[in-house]
């Protein structure tokens, strides 16, 4: 079959997250870019196309326009889905206007920038049967995947304990204050970023990394929040404590301002039976250990992992797959459930294995509470969606 033409809303010049994207979509050969709305900045957007080598008649100025022209164009030319990696304040109304126009949608997280429109987002997804993907880029690593479906086949036992954390350092100073500085500017604004700063950006991750692998979820929370640089606006750091709903407890730590850290999450899972460590600074080892046994580590590419896993893996055992890769593996199933929605077949199990609007409204609420538990007097609060 064709590939799959992408329209992109943002991800022009100087922007990060938008090469990331690109790079992740073309990977496997399921995607091609076609046309974009690259910048707030109309000459910015068509500079950004140009700079790309996309046909000039398919750079707009607007999402709006994007949208509305490529829905009148033929079948056979214009976009099938769209991707959307602007800041957290432009993915509602872009992400809502595309799917209600017929397209399907990649969103990069937190999904949206309250739960109020998480909540109805998700109702444009069940009213419009269009496939949505939120690119919580660590749950496509290949061996990530391999601890979920290990944890769900009992080999650490009943979960007892979870421990997330994700130490960055890149605000360990007021970076923001430098007009050089995009990410760090927009990050920390709450009128771009919302209500929460680290907890936001990258607690999100830490908690949805938790969840997936777990497959439980958080019931109730503690949270403790903290603007260490003076002048941020912004938490940039924390921790909660986790309750989860087979009684399990966990901690979560998400921290900017620890300096020296450049993208060290982790996570630790252990149960009656034993216990499951993954580090994204080596992300082709998993890790487990059990009582009176030697420790085993578990390697990406390797013949003894899951189907799973091995359809997320690109290479043989000792060739590193990474950040990139694991972006990739979100795109490429994605694809190929699009695909086989417009060949009337049904996906297989493994393509349906990509974050989606339910991992979205969690992360919102998990926002949300987090925020209110930490200004709240009570010990601890239900977690609520």
């Amino acid at each position: 079959m064709r590939k799959l033409r992408m329209g992109m809303i943002g991800g022009g010049a100087g922007a990060f997250i938008g090469v990331i994207h690109r790079m992740a979509a073309i990977m496997d050969g399921e995607i091609e870019l076609v046309c974009g709305a690259l910048s707030s900045d109309p000459k910015k957007s068509k500079d950004s196309g140009r700079d790309l080598n996309l046909d000039p008649n398919r750079v707009y100025d607007s999402y709006q326009e994007m949208i509305s022209k490529e829905k009148e164009l033929s079948d056979d030319v214009r976009m099938d889905f769209v991707s959307i990696v602007t800041p957290n304040h432009v993915h509602f109304e872009p992400a809502k206007l595309a799917m209600e126009n017929g397209f399907h949608v990649v969103l990069d997280k937190p999904m949206t920038f309250t739960l109020a429109e998480a909540k109805e987002l998700k109702q444009v997804v069940e009213k419009t049967g269009k496939y949505f993907c939120l690119t919580h880029t660590y749950t496509g690593y290949p061996l990530v995947k391999e601890a979920r479906v290990q944890v769900a086949n009992g080999k650490v036992g009943n979960i007892r304990k979870i421990l997330v954390t994700y130490p960055q350092g890149w605000l360990s100073s007021f970076v923001e204050a430098s007009n050089d500085n995009k990410q760090a500017s927009w990050r920390t604004d709450p009128s771009k970023s919302g209500i929460a700063g680290g907890m936001g950006d990258i607690g999100t991750h830490a908690f949805n990394l938790a969840e997936y692998i777990s497959g439980l979820k958080v019931s109730e929370i503690l949270a403790d929040l903290h603007i260490v640089v003076e002048g941020r606006k912004l938490d940039d750091d924390g921790a909660v404590l986790l309750k989860f709903e087979n009684g399990a407890t966990g901690v979560l730590i998400a921290s900017q301002i620890m300096a020296g850290e450049e993208n060290n999450l982790n996570i630790k899972i252990y149960g009656d039976k034993g216990g499951v460590k993954w580090y994204q600074h080596d992300p082709n080892s998993l890790i487990f250990v059990a009582p009176n046994k030697p420790v085993e580590t578990w390697r990406a590419g390797t013949g003894y992992l899951s189907e799973v896993a091995k359809h997320n893996t690109r290479i043989t055992a000792g060739h590193p797959e990474g950040y990139v890769e694991a972006f990739a593996n979100h795109y490429r199933n994605f694809a190929l459930c699009v695909k086989a929605q417009l060949a009337g077949e049904q996906p297989k199990k493994e393509w349906l294995d990509f974050p989606g609007i339910e991992d979205g409204v969690r992360g919102m609420a998990f926002i949300e509470n987090v925020i209110a538990s930490s200004t709240s007097k009570e010990k601890w609060t239900p977690f609520n969606v």
